[in-house]
């Protein structure tokens, strides 16, 4: 079975920073793209970053410039590193991890950004 464990959300004031964290466990091979997707309350979801296995990059174009996804094979983890927090960027944030066979979900954890 497998789990994706994310953390590091939290409250923030504007301008801050915060680090997400999502960790996969368990039966899970030859992982493909790691992204992080958000959802604010009334709106649809939506992709903020994901990085492929290659290591390229993908992001939302708000975010571009002030949001870092980076991830470590050796751990399955990917990070969203978030700094010039705004209180648009206030939602639930997800993890998501695309294998050759499946597609993995966590969760969710919750940022605030306060103005």
């Amino acid at each position: 079975q497998v789990q994706l464990v994310e953390s590091g959300g939290g409250l923030v004031q504007a301008g801050g920073s915060l680090r997400l964290s999502c960790a996969a466990s368990g039966n899970i091979f030859s992982i493909n793209t790691m992204g992080w997707y958000r959802q604010a309350p009334g709106k649809q979801r939506e992709l903020v970053a994901d990085i492929t296995s290659g290591g390229s990059t993908n992001y939302l174009g708000s975010v571009k410039g002030r949001f870092t996804i980076s991830r470590d094979n050796a751990k399955n983890t990917v990070y969203l590193q978030m700094n010039s927090l705004n209180p648009e960027d206030t939602a639930v944030y997800y993890c998501r991890v695309r294998t050759r066979w499946f597609d993995y979900w966590g969760q969710g954890t919750q940022v605030t950004v306060s103005s």
